[in-house]
């Protein structure tokens, strides 16, 4: 007993020592990019004597203590200086004077304080951090810039408008040049849409690559649910379109529409979860049936998940097939014996009528079993919407929508948006805006992009 409680202590100390040296290593990776201050802490020489012998003291060693200092937001004026250079000679003898200006960059808002670093930074405070116009507002006053969110949503729309606009354009065209995507939509209110009242739904629509990069997502603002601008945006675009059951999705011409087991599966746990916990085991039997045929696909989908895009095509073929052939005769001897308007009965309803667009991911490799990937990249917007709550004016839902275009396809690319967006708030004004090839260096998966652009924390893997 004395033996194994000996080695009970050792094997406990060795994981403390363990864990000690990871959480060590991994604070040691937080911090490696930042800058560091380091402050000494020495004796003088008339405090260097032994208070023993009176003998000198030596440095044996030292002792290190890190903290995280936080330096305080601050702003500063700028002054741009132009110089302009005239020939003295030319203006004595009354001849031709040639004028020459030393260059400068230009503004990225003619006429305003708004300089690429203030434009960045409201950007990535209200898009990717979900502050409202209105506490940066309040934050730039106590800073002692009274800047109005009037102002500071006007620079927004210019900024979309006419910076961010051609880029999204750009990645709009490349989008419908692959030939798998993944579609959603969300909410959105609007207060003051023409001929409409202020408590109007209106719809942010998402599109998005695979998992197939370089990743692009975009948002697309419009006043309704309408089929027709899923059709609209998506003009030209042919291959598989992956939603979840909205029947709007069928008025995309030219596309082979697949489905969302994870709907399927939410539909049976809800149906499980409505019942009380004493009936789940009696009642409950079918809708636990129905959630382990959704389960075992998913575990399947994990297996495969390494594989090349061909052999997880054959996998599923032998694995996937099987459990999907017996879950449709499951549900349709289900369907005999459950009220349709019972929880369960809509479940086995959702699968029926969405049967063919479920089964739609075994047709090829790269397709997933799910839209799960869509519902990831709108919830950045969700989120963001309880804090801002609304837009006030179509201008504003646009530039929003292209926005959070920009900074969600930068995050999925591994790039920090608030230095993506103010190296392209830098560059943008000074570069051909139509010229394809000028956009394409600075796409959020560009080669050329500055290091200080890339995120190394969070890279695509």
């Amino acid at each position: 007993m004395k033996l194994i409680q000996i080695c009970r202590n050792l094997l406990w100390n060795l994981l403390l020592i363990n864990g000690a040296a990871k959480f060590a290593y991994q604070r040691e990776l937080m911090l490696e990019n930042l800058p560091v201050e380091t402050i000494e802490y020495r004796l003088s020489p008339e405090e260097q004597v032994c208070s023993c012998c009176g003998g000198n003291l030596h440095e044996m060693s030292t002792q290190v203590r890190q903290e995280l200092k936080y330096i305080p937001a601050e702003l500063k004026v700028v002054k741009h200086v132009q110089s302009i250079y005239s020939c003295r000679h030319c203006e004595r003898e009354e001849i031709e004077t040639p004028v020459v200006t030393a260059p400068m960059p230009k503004p990225v808002h003619s006429g305003s304080l708004a300089s690429p670093s203030l434009m960045a930074h409201i950007m990535n405070q209200k898009y990717v951090d979900g502050l409202p116009l209105y506490r940066q507002e309040k934050q730039f006053s106590r800073l002692g810039v009274p800047l109005s969110r009037q102002t500071l949503a006007n620079w927004m729309i210019h900024g979309a408008n006419r910076w961010l606009s051609p880029l999204y354009d750009r990645m709009h065209q490349l989008l419908l040049e692959k030939d798998i995507l993944h579609a959603d939509e969300s909410t959105l209110q609007v207060l003051h849409e023409p001929g409409r009242p202020a408590t109007s739904k209106s719809y942010l629509w998402l599109y998005r690559t695979g998992k197939e990069g370089p990743s692009i997502i975009l948002y697309d603002y419009q006043e309704t649910r309408s089929g027709k601008n899923a059709e609209k945006f998506l003009s030209g675009f042919k291959g598989y379109l992956q939603v979840d059951g909205y029947a709007g999705y069928h008025k995309v011409p030219n596309v082979k529409l697949v489905g969302c087991m994870a709907h399927a599966r939410r539909k049976f746990d809800e149906a499980l979860k409505v019942l009380p916990s004493s009936k789940r085991l009696t009642s409950g039997v079918a809708a636990m049936e129905g959630l382990q045929y959704c389960n075992q696909l998913y575990r399947i989908e994990r297996d495969l998940k390494e594989l090349s895009s061909m052999e997880r095509y054959e996998k599923r073929l032998e694995r996937s097939k099987p459990v999907l052939d017996a879950f449709l005769s499951w549900l349709k001897i289900q369907k005999q014996k459950v009220l349709p308007k019972s929880a369960l009965g809509q479940a086995i309803t959702y699968c029926l009528n969405q049967w063919k667009k479920l089964v739609a991911f075994l047709e090829d490799g790269r397709l997933e079993i799910d839209n799960n990937r869509s519902e990831r990249s709108i919830k950045p917007f969700v989120i963001g919407r309880k804090n801002f709550l609304f837009s006030n004016t179509p201008k504003g839902a646009r530039a929003s929508a292209i926005i959070y275009s920009i900074v969600e396809t930068a995050k999925e690319n591994g790039l920090n948006p608030y230095y993506y967006l103010r190296y392209l708030f830098e560059k943008l004004p000074n570069i051909d805006l139509t010229d394809k090839n000028a956009l394409d260096k600075v796409l959020p998966w560009s080669t050329t992009l500055p290091i200080v652009c890339i995120d190394f924390k969070n890279l695509p893997k």
